[in-house]
């Protein structure tokens, strides 16, 4: 039995239901969706005839040089690939970016082929407007948290730990800090915008009236920007606080920054040019911050960096904690003393990393307690 098309976003994203996107790579890169799989029904330069095509001969000129540059072999394997998606998954819909003619034309070749497959009513441009008008309705209605401490006091292991919490980091694919950039690269502004909207969606589908914890984050995570709305939401929020001791905060730097940093640029790029690109990108991130360190504690910081890299080579990774130490007690420490001085009439409690999970759960349960009676 076919499957009507569909608008039914809220369905769609809710339950990862896989897409095929029939927009072409440019679009496609400029913006998607998670669960999405871009199988164009043509290629950017096809796209860009018919679009001057249909500019200057108008629509019935333009369809005529579609089904001419899109035919035979190449339409054939085109297909072919439709129907592959189609079969691994039964359940999932395609779009177009206004659900026009680009998915009508894939939807009515995959029916020739034998292959009834539904499509989204709209397309890109209308579920793009219902993530945003999701986000802002959500934002507007929400309550919030912010989860704080200083920086390597594990925040986001803890922020994942918890319930009725968005890692805006993990959707960000960035660490959040100078030194935060990951291999993978991050999404696209767009694409990160998605995700939160995805993520604030399901949260709030799970219990509009249970408060939402986020990390405490600066406006920027690497290069994706956090959305207006939701940062002014996030500065007037309640604050958890997190602490933990030097010694804690340097291991767990340690852990971050060096094990686990060499570790995902081994497996991108091998193990010898992953510790180049590994040493490259902490000296770059160095760097970064050079201005704002000042020209002594740079100097001091770059040595000891250079020392533990030259170290870490010959198989000794411990020298890194050195100077870990000083970017975190006399950079990171008092930039992040200074940054919560206006905030502090709204921290809610502090505490270590246990005492805040049991706190968050005692809450959980007296919300739920109170619903219950309610």
């Amino acid at each position: 039995m076919s499957r009507a098309d569909t608008e039914d976003f809220a369905r769609l994203f809710l339950t990862d239901t896989p897409l095929l996107d029939a927009r072409a790579p440019l679009e496609f890169n400029k913006g998607a969706f998670p669960h999405t799989v871009n199988l164009p029904l043509m290629t950017d330069s096809e796209r860009a005839k018919v679009g001057t095509c249909y500019k200057q001969q108008g629509q019935a000129a333009a369809l005529a040089l579609g089904h001419q540059l899109v035919r035979g072999k190449l339409k054939e394997q085109r297909i072919e690939q439709w129907l592959a998606f189609a079969r691994h998954y039964p359940h999932g819909y395609l779009y177009c970016f206004r659900g026009g003619l680009r998915s009508q034309i894939v939807q009515q070749w995959m029916k020739e082929a034998g292959c009834e497959y539904p499509r989204v009513i709209g397309g890109y441009k209308a579920m793009r407007r219902f993530l945003i008008d999701s986000q802002e309705q959500i934002v507007a209605d929400s309550q919030f948290c912010i989860l704080a401490g200083h920086t390597g006091c594990a925040k986001t292991d803890l922020l994942n730990d918890l319930e009725h919490s968005i890692d805006l980091e993990g959707l960000a694919n960035h660490r959040g800090s100078a030194f935060g950039k990951r291999p993978t690269g991050q999404p696209s502004q767009i694409d990160f915008e998605n995700k939160l909207a995805i993520a604030l969606l399901r949260q709030y589908h799970v219990n509009p009236h249970q408060r939402i914890l986020l990390e405490d984050e600066s406006k920027l995570i690497g290069r994706c920007a956090i959305p207006l709305n939701l940062r002014e939401r996030m500065a007037q929020a309640p604050i958890i606080i997190v602490t933990a001791s030097l010694e804690q905060r340097i291991e767990h730097s340690f852990c971050n920054y060096i094990l686990h940093k060499l570790g995902e640029w081994q497996r991108a790029v091998g193990e010898e040019a992953g510790f180049i690109a590994f040493s490259d990108d902490l000296t770059r991130s160095l760097q970064k911050i050079q201005k704002r360190l000042g020209g002594v504690l740079y100097q001091e910081a770059h040595a000891l960096l250079l020392q533990a890299l030259e170290q870490h080579r010959r198989g000794d990774n411990s020298l890194h904690r050195d100077w870990i130490k000083i970017i975190l007690s006399k950079y990171y420490d008092p930039m992040y003393e200074y940054q919560l001085q206006d905030r502090r009439h709204l921290v809610e409690f502090m505490g270590s990393a246990t005492e805040v999970r049991e706190y968050f759960i005692a809450a959980a349960q007296q919300q739920r307690g109170s619903e219950s009676i309610d």
